[in-house]
């Protein structure tokens, strides 16, 4: 028993290990270590087309371009096979170790993940170091020759190599549905290819055929045009809606192939037996451009339910019950279905009871986009709560749509609906809203509803509201408003005047610089403390007597405090103690000791403090 429970396990391994082996998603980068401002490029690959790419967060790094999207089919001996990829370029901004996260897709309902990159950043290379570097790259790369890819001539292969890019129709109306196809001819042998450049279709909403994203669902035909037999497939398809009227260009699509060319040997033998060289060339081939006349629709006979639906639809509604209580749930479905431009229709807008609540519609599709055009069902579901009893109505919808085959409008309409509702347990304690929300999923358990009759509102005689504290509090917020008000004023025009501004600090920022002076003297740092001490001074005087530190001197000085009152010997005393400390900058003095001239200095400026 246990024998065939290990052999089940094994066979379920095996399974999925085979499974897995058929879509991989990888992620790869240029350089696992970099210099910082080095730029270099990080890919997500897979081997097949996916859906709702999410990046990793790159942190650490900068984004310079990205995300680069390119897709390539390869065919080798008649079998084919695509891959799609996002590429970022990044720049590295700062040194140390980093992990670039895992990337996710979604392909066929299953989300796949790629595996986390680390990345080492070191310190960058100079700028001339990284030129010399891309100089020697790009010298090499122009080396490639023998077996290597070289670049080709788009006019030496236009006869064998093409892409044609075909329209069902060329003249629409505005909403009609068209058929793009991407058909690649070839008479040469195809290494690789990749998708340079999807064709731009500004004025048409698009969606793409996702048959043709199956590598397994292409197939070659063979074609014969002028007597020539091509090898052809279908690159791309995608459906077309014009959404504007006018002749609208629909842009080339450009692709690089990869053609494998034989070179002829110089021995006649090797050519005569299939011998020689050859060499894998690049080409740039792009399609033609096509130009759709776009006509707009007929204003003739267009009725007023006409919101742009064009093909051939039919509508109906319906309800899950006829017959409930006020508040339980009510669901009402709108149905779609046909052939035509389903996925741009406008949400449905029916009316409904006052009585009702009504909620966003749930939309869901079942549509098919294949060659033959965009057809199958839309469905729109309505919750609806009725919030008191009675019997009410839901009026029919109309709809009309542009019938091509038929060359005019159609319009239809579905049926009306009658709905008893009882009384319910809970309908006295409800109000009806009327307003659009979203899903309720416990009524009356997880919304508290409003109260109207104010029978629990009341208030306690010895509780906080109504105390002298409460209306102390409340007084608080205006006076400490006012209070904050009248200090900024105050506050402004004290200093709104800069000159008196420096003039009352100078006494401070001088104080500062004493203080330095004082700690150079304690550490015996005679000419440090010199200088502390002139700068000082002349900071002190420069602010106090507004004037700038390049125009101070000995004579605008003693000009200055004569003219604002201060006494002779003031002026003086305080002169020769700048020439003192000026003079003892460069050269030892002697006679006075420096704590004299420390004191001298914090006199004078309290003396000029005091007076002026």
């Amino acid at each position: 028993m246990k024998l065939k429970y290990y052999i089940l396990l094994l066979l379920l391994f095996c399974t999925s290990a085979i499974f897995a082996q058929g879509i991989k998603f990888t992620s790869s980068v240029s350089k696992t270590e970099v210099g910082t401002t080095e730029q270099f490029e990080v890919s997500f690959t897979i081997n097949s087309n996916g859906e709702k790419f999410v990046p990793p967060n790159f942190n650490g790094f900068l984004v310079v371009s990205g995300p680069n999207v390119s897709q390539s089919m390869t065919v080798i001996n008649g079998a084919s096979s695509s891959s799609m990829a996002y590429s970022y370029d990044l720049v590295a901004v700062k040194e140390g170790t980093y992990t670039i996260g895992p990337a996710t897709i979604v392909v066929n309902g299953k989300q796949l993940s790629t595996s986390p990159i680390k990345i080492k950043v070191v310190k960058g290379a100079s700028a001339a170091q990284a030129n010399a570097a891309r100089q020697q790259q790009q010298q090499q790369q122009q080396q490639v020759q023998g077996k290597g890819i070289v670049a080709g001539h788009s006019k030496d292969i236009n006869r064998d190599l093409f892409i044609r890019a075909d329209v069902n129709k060329t003249s629409a109306y505005i909403g009609e549905q068209l058929t793009l196809s991407y058909r690649l001819y070839t008479r040469v042998a195809l290494v690789g290819s990749e998708l340079e450049k999807m064709s731009d279709q500004n004025g048409f909403y698009s969606q793409e055929i996702k048959s043709l994203n199956n590598p397994n669902a292409v197939q070659w035909r063979i074609e014969t045009i002028k007597g020539i037999k091509y090898n052809v497939t279908e690159i791309k398809q995608n459906i077309l809606f014009p959404e504007r009227a006018g002749n609208i260009t629909i842009d080339p699509m450009i692709m690089d192939f990869i053609v494998r060319e034989t070179v002829p040997s110089a021995d006649p033998f090797d050519n005569f037996f299939g011998g020689g060289s050859y060499n894998d060339v690049k080409y740039k081939i792009k399609s033609s451009p096509v130009v759709i006349h776009v006509k707009p629709l007929p204003e003739s006979g267009k009725p007023a339910s006409f919101s742009g639906a064009v093909g051939r639809f039919s509508i109906s509604a319906s309800v899950d019950k006829t017959s409930l209580k006020a508040n339980e749930p009510l669901n009402y479905k709108i149905t779609l279905k046909g052939k035509g431009n389903l996925k741009l229709l406008k949400p449905m807008a029916p009316e409904f009871p006052l009585d009702f609540d009504k909620y966003d519609p749930k939309v869901t599709d079942t549509i098919t986009d294949d060659a033959n055009g965009e057809s199958g069902t839309r469905v729109y579901t309505y919750l609806l709560i009725p919030r008191h009893g009675g019997k009410f109505n839901i009026d029919p919808i109309k709809f009309s749509y542009y019938d091509l085959a038929a060359g005019k409008y159609v319009s239809q309409q579905t049926k009306g609906f009658t709905i008893n509702v009882a009384k319910g347990a809970t309908e006295n304690n409800v109000t009806s809203i009327g307003a659009d929300k979203q899903d309720v999923k416990l009524l009356n358990k997880d919304i508290r509803y409003i109260k109207t009759d104010g029978s629990d509102i009341r208030k306690d005689d010895e509780g906080f509201y109504g105390s002298g504290l409460y209306y102390f509090l409340l007084l608080l917020g205006p006076l400490a408003f006012a209070g904050a008000l009248v200090f900024g004023k105050v506050y402004e025009m004290n200093n709104s005047d800069v000159v008196k501004v420096k003039s009352r600090k100078a006494g401070k920022i001088a104080a500062k610089h004493l203080a330095s002076a004082k700690a150079q003297l304690t550490a015996n740092n005679k000419p440090v403390f010199y200088e502390n001490v002139f700068k000082g001074l002349y900071g002190y005087l420069s602010d106090k007597l507004n004037i700038a530190a390049a125009d101070l001197n000995r004579e605008k000085i003693a000009t200055e405090l004569k003219a604002r009152q201060l006494d002779e010997p003031t002026i003086n005393e305080l002169l020769e103690t700048l020439d003192l400390c000026d003079m003892a900058r460069f050269a030892p003095v002697s006679g006075i000791s420096e704590q004299e001239v420390f004191e001298k200095a914090k006199n004078m400026i309290n003396n000029i403090e005091d007076k002026i």
